[in-house]
């Protein structure tokens, strides 16, 4: 260490960590590494660290300007973060070196200046360093690169936008050869693969030393645990409490909805009058900006968030953390817990709060995770063939390209290492004429190849047009709930998301503002209803965690539930529900199928517990459905959560073989009906041609709303459906549907996991593990059904699980 840097240490009382030095000993390698260390053990300096140093021994700038250093965060809270903290060694060393940000956020005036004289040190998000690759002189502008640092590298590799970003971080590697590669995370739970991810040279690996290991507790609260729910509004007593006892708390929450409702909680029974805030990704940047300032500052008790805090953010203020409902992952859960106490020798302090008994196991279940550190994590995917349509389009913007050399670039990049020659061709052909059924629209022809043999964009206006549209985030929209009319113009009932529509059919019936609807189909934005004479509606409303729970956290449950002699730490309602459960019927094993079946009512009740996660649950009950239907036992509704489903009908299902109706033959033919038959691939379509660049959201001088998006992809899905079925888009729309709205994968792994494994209980009434399922189904009731029936009902259903 520098003894200018060693002087700056030793005057704040520090002790430079082992892997700091580390993490310079490799900088002055020029070698690529990954940093794996835990939360507050100053892992993102140590990560600028070899940087500060070799700006400082090279002074102050004289001739042009460029950037040396890129960090790249998947937040722009965190990246505005970095900035700030980053200033305080370049501040109190007086280092000449600027520092600046450059987000979604940042204003146009900010980021015109960047082009003409950018900052030593530039942070920012994997969006912009895609519209940076499409900039006309974006070779010259990275040149002298000499490092890029890649935070939080766990939370991105598995998505598009890791696509996208690796796609990048090659084609920075074909403009500075010589820049070095850092990725940094707390959380990496296969780091040869994730070294992979980040680079092709072989990179080397730095591992911190553990610190102190977190003190996590979860709540057990004087109200007895809920056999349903996903608000934990049982408990917001006590965690009201519990914030006062605190100086500044997080509180996590997994979706927008969840953040709105607690928030609301906390106002209700703030007598106290404590700053409490509110931050998810829909709020304004505006207001983000003002909460993340006021925690910086030290001013708030609480702020009330998803997501959009969970990745690095450091406020020293905060000492305790507290996971509102199931985390659903443990390697979250660690992230998370991290934001307290954001320092190495320090304990985290973290209360989880479970929603209901379920959620109770699996929270037990991440604790003891985290506390042997067995993190779960996503292995490296392949790369999506529309997120490479976009980086071709953006290569071609910035100047014109070679097609074996841009191949050859494009390989370098872990998801596609293994890209054929074939679809290589295919994705450029897509680029430069939309494919076969289009490329008589002139507007589908987007570059062209010049005389010279190079690929090259067509015009500036169609360059200008890609630039506006970069990154491979998609927003969830709403689609309005109306009644036939010319052109969706009948009565406006309401308003829901995309998602709850997708996995009908229409016919399906479900509940809306306490009315039983029958879903006609979609038109552009809107969801064409009639009003149903059906008593019970084919599919419950249900509110919905954003997380499925993961395979690792799953198969921590199931071995929970199977071994009596865990059960110790769980509160005494849960042990006597768990002891009902094998006393009335069974426990679920940890490598096969439970299934129930039984008379309620009028109605014939299956239920199932997977325990494989919501998504793959869904899929499952709506294929399940399908063949009892052929079957003729005529299935009238499902339901699915996190770990289990339930499939009723009017009549018995005792003579089913459930052998047969759960073999993987469903991941076939009954698969490819349903989805010829559900708006599903309509809407994935959608997002794979805004990402490809098929469809434009933002034009010059104007933006499409989501009806016109919406209209233009379904349009041209019709068209390619009947005249180019193999397209390329739509083979992206059928893999994305496969890998994320149905989750066939992980689908498949329980379907060959529980062959010749099905355990079937024939039961009398209802089981105590089928009592939250039985409450889903009863939740949204039709007109006519008082708040206290429906308590009473599930009073009456408790009492008879637990006879």
């Amino acid at each position: 260490m520098p003894p200018r840097f060693a002087d700056w240490f030793a005057g704040r009382g520090w002790s430079v960590r082992d892997h700091q030095l580390a993490m310079v000993a490799k900088g002055r390698e020029d070698a690529d590494v990954l940093l794996v260390a835990p939360t507050g053990g100053g892992k993102t300096l140590a990560g600028f660290l070899p940087s500060l140093i070799d700006l400082a021994e090279r002074g102050p700038r004289n001739g042009p300007k460029s950037v040396h250093t890129l960090y790249i965060s998947p937040l722009k809270a965190l990246a505005v973060d970095v900035e700030r903290n980053l200033m305080t060694p370049v501040r109190e060393m007086d280092l000449p070196i600027v520092v600046e940000s450059r987000t979604g956020d940042t204003g146009q005036a900010r980021k015109q200046r960047q082009r003409i004289t950018p900052p030593d040190i530039l942070l920012t998000t994997p969006e912009q360093l895609a519209l940076f690759c499409a900039w006309e002189g974006a070779r010259g502008y990275f040149e002298d690169l000499r490092c890029v640092v890649v935070d939080e590298i766990h939370a991105i590799h598995s998505s598009k936008r890791g696509d996208l970003l690796s796609l990048g971080l090659a084609r920075l590697r074909q403009f500075a050869p010589h820049a070095r590669f850092v990725g940094l995370s707390a959380t990496v739970d296969d780091p040869v693969a994730v070294r992979r991810w980040l680079s092709d040279r072989g990179d080397d690996l730095v591992l911190g030393r553990p610190g102190a290991p977190p003190v996590m507790e979860v709540l057990l609260s004087e109200n007895r645990v809920p056999w349903a729910g996903h608000t934990a509004q049982h408990a917001m007593d006590e965690v009201y409490e519990t914030i006062k006892t605190a100086t500044t708390t997080l509180i996590f929450v997994n979706t927008r909805w969840q953040a709105e409702f607690a928030f609301q909680e906390l106002w209700r029974l703030n007598e106290d009058g404590l700053a409490i805030a509110l931050h998810h990704g829909s709020l304004s940047a505006e207001q983000r900006r003002k909460v993340e300032a006021r925690m910086a500052k030290g001013e708030l008790r609480a702020v009330v968030c998803t997501s959009t805090l969970d990745l690095g953010i450091d406020w020293g203020a905060v000492d305790l953390v507290i996971q509102l409902a199931a985390p659903k992952g443990s390697s979250r859960l660690v992230q998370r817990i991290g934001r307290a106490n954001h320092r190495l020798d320090e304990a985290s302090r973290a209360i989880l709060v479970p929603a209901s008994r379920f959620e109770m196991l699996e929270c037990q279940a991440a604790v003891e995770a985290v506390a042997e550190n067995a993190l779960d994590g996503e292995p490296i995917r392949v790369g999506a063939l529309d997120v490479l349509a976009q980086h071709v389009m953006g290569c071609a913007c910035s100047e014109p390209f070679d097609l074996q050399a841009l191949y050859d670039e494009v390989r370098r990049a872990a998801p596609y290492a293994e890209l054929s020659w074939e679809d290589w061709e295919r994705v450029v052909d897509f680029v430069s004429t939309g494919g076969y059924a289009l490329k008589s629209y002139d507007r589908y022809r987007r570059i062209v190849r010049g005389q010279d043999g190079l690929w090259r964009v067509r015009n500036e206006e169609t360059a200008r047009r890609h630039r506006m549209n970069v990154g491979a985030i998609i927003t969830a929209q709403t689609l309005s709930l109306r009644l036939p009319g010319r052109h969706g113009s009948g009565r406006k009932i309401g308003e829901a998301e995309e998602w709850f529509f997708e996995q009908m059919t229409p016919g399906d019936t479900f509940v809306f503002g306490g009315e039983i609807w029958r879903f006609m189909g979609i038109e552009g934005t809107n969801a064409i209803v009639t009003r149903a004479a059906d008593k019970e509606p084919k599919v419950p409303s249900w509110g919905m965690s954003k997380f499925p729970l993961s395979t690792f956290l799953a198969s921590r449950v199931r071995r929970m539930m199977s071994d009596p002699s865990a059960w110790s730490v769980l509160p005494a309602d849960v042990q006597e529900w768990l002891e009902a459960q094998r006393d009335h019927s069974s426990l679920p094993g940890i490598d096969d199928l439970l299934i129930e079946t039984f008379a309620r009512g009028n109605r014939h009740f299956m239920v199932a517990y997977p325990f494989e996660g919501r998504i793959a649950h869904s899929t499952l009950a709506m294929l399940l459905t399908r063949r009892l239907d052929r079957a003729g036992v005529g299935p009238i509704g499902y339901v699915a959560n996190d770990y289990m489903l339930a499939i009723w009908s009017v009549k018995s299902m005792d003579g089913v073989d459930f052998d047969a109706l759960f073999e993987q033959d469903m991941l076939g033919d009954d698969l490819e009906a349903w989805l010829d038959e559900s708006f599903m691939m309509k809407r994935t379509f959608k997002d794979c041609a805004l990402i490809a660049g098929l469809i434009e959201r933002r034009m010059p001088g104007h933006e499409k709303n989501s009806r016109q998006v919406t209209f233009s992809a379904d349009l041209i899905y019709d068209t390619l459906r009947r005249h180019d079925p193999e397209h390329l888009l739509l083979q992206c729309a059928r893999a994305d549907a496969a890998r994320g709205l149905l989750d066939v994968a992980r689908l498949g792994e329980l379907l060959s996991r529980i062959r010749g494994r099905i355990r079937v209980q024939r039961l009398e009434r209802v089981s105590p593990f089928a009592v939250p399922a039985m409450m889903e189904i009863g939740r949204e009731r039709a007109p006519g059904s008082s708040a206290a029936e429906m308590m009473l009902e599930q009073a009456a259903l408790i009492e008879e699980a637990m006879a």
